[in-house]
């Protein structure tokens, strides 16, 4: 089972952070759920999104009833208009965004590229790369306009090396990489930074599900530290990034990956 972000021991707090507005794409579940909990225990006012209210709403009761601050907003990340009542929405209730978590994304199972079809294609591309595309463009105005402002956009070790994922996803994530990169090149003169995590195997519910114990603990002999990871691992490397214990860190991608990726 998942461990929620009080259970994890020495949990990093960065007093930087109280007080700021962040929103989590992505947030309802696993690896975003973990980073919008953790930015709340660190006094950030936290807006969770996702797509499925009910998740929503269970991440933001699980906050408030840790002294956190959490609103959820429900919205689609390919929907350019429901990103603008997103923004409008936060800065009603907590003013500018200083924090983005670009996260939002799936449909990385495995599939031959020859049986792709090209509506497929377009979707896990839109998913995975122009809703992140989106987001970032949604919020980075106001960051420019008041010259401050990190963001870490979510990538995977499948946009790093090729795996198991589908060819559309691998693209997409290798596409986050750079647009990491290029809008952090773009934008450092505007005291804003973007980095990038990209993740390997993460503990969540379809693993556990739909893996035995025994293909689960297979899996840990691919990487150098024995373990799976777990959506803290991420969640605690995304709000060092945006604290300014990072302060001299943008264009990054950190591999977040038990030593699996090493370039």
């Amino acid at each position: 089972m998942n461990r929620k972000t009080s259970d994890v021991p020495n949990t990093p707090l960065y007093a930087d952070l109280k007080g700021k507005s962040a929103v989590v794409t992505g947030g309802s579940r696993g690896i975003g759920a973990a980073t919008a909990r953790l930015l709340a225990r660190n006094g950030v006012k936290v807006v969770v999104n996702g797509r499925d209210q009910s998740a929503i709403d269970s991440v933001v009761r699980d906050i408030q009833s840790n002294e956190g601050i959490a609103i959820g907003f429900a919205a689609d990340c390919t929907d350019s208009d429901a990103l603008a009542k997103m923004r409008e929405k936060t800065e009603s209730e907590f003013g500018a965004v200083e924090i983005l978590i670009a996260f939002a994304g799936g449909l990385g199972n495995p599939q031959a590229t020859t049986k792709i079809e090209e509506n497929g294609w377009n979707e896990i591309i839109n998913l995975n790369l122009t809703a992140k595309f989106l987001t970032v463009k949604a919020f980075l105005p106001a960051m420019i306009e008041r010259r401050k402002g990190a963001i870490v956009i979510m990538s995977s070790s499948a946009g790093r090396l090729p795996s198991q994922a589908n060819a559309a996803y691998a693209c997409a994530e290798a596409g986050a990489n750079m647009l990491a990169k290029h809008v952090a090149n773009e934008v450092g003169k505007h005291n804003i930074r973007v980095n990038c995590v990209a993740p390997s195997a993460i503990l969540n519910e379809r693993m556990e599900k739909f893996m035995s114990p025994e293909q689960m603990e297979q899996m840990t002999k691919i990487f150098p530290l024995g373990r799976i990871g777990e959506p803290e691992d991420v969640a605690q490397a995304t709000v060092f990034l945006v604290s300014e214990s990072a302060s001299w860190i943008t264009g990054a991608t950190l591999d977040i990956s038990g030593g699996r990726i090493i370039v």
